[in-house]
This record gives C-alpha cells, sequence and structure tokens, in this order.
C-alpha cells in the first residue's frame, strides 16, 4: 500500500496533535474541519492522514490499520479515538454502544444558562435532507436524549459550559443547548448569530475515560481547545 507524501509540516502537526498512543489505540486532537471518515466531499480524512504519518513514522511498507469507532461532526474539535487493531475497535464498539465511555465537552455559548447546572431531557428527532435535530415531543421516530451540563465562567462575550453526554444522539449538544438559548459559538445551523471566520463551531471533546478495551487500565485523556478560540 502506498500512503501520500506527507509535508514535513504536515507529518509535525499530526505528530504534535497525538495524545496518547499504544499498540491498540492512537488518541489525537482533531481540529474542527477535518472529518473523521471519508465522505461525499471527497476530502482527506483523518484515519487517511494517520495512516500515512504511521506508514512514514514506522517505515512500514504494507497496509496500516486505523479503525473509526466513534466519529466527530466536521466543525467540532478534540479528542478522536482510532483503533490500531482489530480487537481493540471491536471491543471500542461494544463499549461506545454501552456508554461505557465517558466523554466530556466543553461549548462555548452565546448567552449564559439561568440555572448554573442541570440535565437536560428531550425527544429529538432528526431531519434527513437537512441533516438536522429538532426537539419535538415524543412521538415514532424522536430518541430521548439526556445530558449534564455545568457553567464554568465567561468571557466579555461568551459563556463556557462544561457537557457530559448521556446518550448518543445526532447533534445532540448543538440541539439541546440551542433550545435552551445557549446556542454555541459560531452553529448558524442552531441558532448564533454568526458563524466562526474558519467555519468552526466552539464545540471542543475536552475529555475522555474509559478501560482500555485490551490491557484494561484506566485511561484519561485531555485535549486542549484550539488557539482560535477566546482566551479563556
Amino acid at each position: 500500500m502506498v500512503y501520500r507524501e506527507l509535508t514535513q509540516a504536515e507529518y509535525s502537526d499530526l505528530e504534535s496533535r497525538i495524545l496518547y498512543e499504544d499498540n491498540h489505540l492512537l488518541i489525537i486532537n482533531k481540529k474542527a474541519g477535518e472529518i473523521t471518515q471519508g465522505d461525499k466531499t471527497g476530502d482527506e480524512c483523518l484515519a487517511d492522514s494517520y495512516k500515512a504519518f504511521i506508514a512514514r513514522r514506522n517505515s512500514k511498507p504494507g497496509q496500516v490499520f486505523l479503525g473509526i469507532p466513534h466519529r466527530l461532526d466536521r466543525p467540532v474539535s478534540g479528542i478522536c479515538i482510532l483503533a490500531k487493531t482489530s480487537k481493540a475497535l471491536g471491543r471500542l464498539g461494544v463499549m461506545f454502544k454501552g456508554s461505557e465511555v465517558h466523554k466530556t465537552y466543553w461549548a462555548l455559548c452565546c448567552s449564559k444558562p439561568e440555572v448554573p447546572e442541570g440535565i437536560l431531557e428531550n425527544w429529538l428527532i432528526k431531519n434527513e435532507p437537512k441533516n438536522k435535530s429538532y426537539v419535538t415531543d415524543e412521538r415514532p421516530g424522536a430518541k430521548l436524549a439526556r445530558l449534564k451540563y455545568k457553567y464554568l465562567q465567561s468571557t466579555d462575550n461568551y459563556h463556557l459550559l462544561e457537557v457530559e453526554l448521556m446518550t448518543g444522539r445526532h447533534h445532540q449538544i448543538r440541539c439541546q443547548l440551542g433550545h435552551l438559548g445557549c446556542p454555541i459559538k459560531g452553529d448558524l445551523k442552531y441558532g448564533a448569530p454568526r458563524s466562526n471566520p474558519d467555519g468552526s463551531i466552539c464545540l471542543h471533546s475536552r475529555s475522555i475515560r474509559f478501560e482500555h478495551p485490551v490491557s484494561h487500565l484506566q485511561i484519561v485523556v485531555e485535549a486542549p481547545v484550539p488557539a482560535t478560540w477566546p482566551k479563556l
């Protein structure tokens, strides 16, 4: 297998964003705008970029295996796990479905919530043509979405919330915070008044905690927020 030749700048950037690595896992800090897995745009996905990175770093002539047990939306940044073995991929898939992977997000919002912390519980329904979720009543096709949020601090214009997902629904954090009246900075789709210059939204997968699928050690990883965010 021949992978794309990376420039030195690309190689250094990919290397700098590795948060954890062992024989089974590769955990990286995804940039907003990157796609985790290939899609109809034809843009290079994160998995392919790191396959090229590993092939070069390890002087590996054959095919590099990197499985994708979960995804982050394209405009979202932060922690993304890639599996380096099929054993890890299969076990991680089960763990994500069983809510055994505990994820915390930071959301920089346009408004401060009236209640500083709480649990949001809404029924969401996805509109496929618009690629958007809506809060609705309980009805066929709707899925229950639950999350915990906590206000952390404010900048001059924005307000930082910490969010812990209790379910994993399409655009869940974006939709539920928008419905709360606290749209995420840059997220026009869910109520923000203006976009970010780079097309990102200020939603960041900040930390993750789980039992290693093979060694069973406790893994805790944290990702720094993008440099483009307002200073916190």
